[in-house]
């Protein structure tokens, strides 16, 4: 069996890495959209040699692989499915594991239908990593029984909420709303408490009023996260946003979320260390403030 990736970052990556140790018949192959541009020494290019993947191209595209999995960035996820559309057959499994609103999701099992593949919307519900393809995930779609049987043969941790597309997505960008928005409340308040001085007393306070987050190592993981993953985690927040707008909710909370998400992952400089108590925060502060 091959499978295919579209889009071969941490998520790609993570379950090839995974899958491969689960079977080692398996065999994979991938197209990602930086590889055009790269030489025959660039980062994503030496990713699929290191690992055995073999390159496909943006039009042969991947016919002989049993799934695809798409794990683009969630503006790109459509543009994805539907370039893939030109090569897709008939008996293909198409898993879109992309954070992106139900209605995307809709819009592309769509397109990906008119082809003959199965389209299985994908929810992963936990970071990629350490656990590959076993991270905790949602299905939702027309996943038979024999398809059931080989994800679980391959160790894969999912739960099947639906027979529609959209509705294990739903649940993603409903609970992100909170996960993100927690992470953007956190280092924002703390940012404000270091701006004005009362940084000690903020967090003697947040410690007293919930204990059992763990304070202060919770805000360090939070800083960590947003750092690392805020360009991702935005782009998912404004998918979260139309979401909440189709419902006729209010939007503009996770829309305000994805804004501090970019400007925390657009900050040179590294995440603050807090296991060895609380860290100075002004040059954080300072550089959300615009100035050095």
């Amino acid at each position: 069996m091959r499978i295919g990736f579209i889009g071969f970052g941490e998520a790609g990556r993570a379950f090839r890495d995974s899958l491969a140790a689960a079977d080692p018949a398996l065999a994979f192959a991938a197209f990602d959209r930086l590889l055009p541009g790269e030489g025959v020494d660039g980062p994503c290019r030496a990713a699929l040699r290191g690992r055995g993947v073999a390159e496909a191209g943006r039009e042969t595209g991947m016919p002989d692989a049993g799934w695809i999995v798409s794990a683009v960035t969630a503006d790109q996820s459509l543009e994805a499915a539907t370039d893939a559309c030109r090569w897709l057959r008939p008996g293909q499994v198409f898993l879109d594991v992309n954070s992106v609103s139900p209605d995307r999701k809709r819009q592309t099992a769509a397109r990906v239908c008119a082809t003959g593949a199965v389209y299985v919307d994908m929810a992963v519900m936990a970071p990629v990593h350490p656990k590959g393809h076993r991270t905790p995930t949602l299905l939702a779609g027309p996943v038979d029984a024999a398809l059931r049987d080989r994800l679980a043969a391959l160790g894969f941790a999912f739960e099947l909420v639906g027979p529609e597309p959209g509705a294990a997505t739903a649940i993603k960008m409903v609970r992100s709303l909170f996960v993100k928005g927690l992470e953007a409340i956190t280092v924002e308040a703390l940012l404000a408490a270091e701006a004005s001085g009362c940084r000690d007393y903020i967090l003697k306070s947040l410690s007293g009023s919930y204990p059992g987050l763990g304070w202060p190592a919770f805000a360090g993981y939070e800083f960590e996260r947003t750092m690392k993953h805020g360009a991702r985690r935005a782009a998912e927040m404004r998918e979260s946003a139309a979401t909440l707008d189709a419902l006729g909710l209010h939007g503009a909370l996770a829309q305000a979320i994805a804004d501090v998400q970019d400007r925390m992952g657009a900050l040179a400089a590294p995440p603050p260390d807090f296991s060895t108590g609380t860290p100075d925060l002004s040059t954080l502060a300072r550089l959300r403030q615009g100035r050095t």
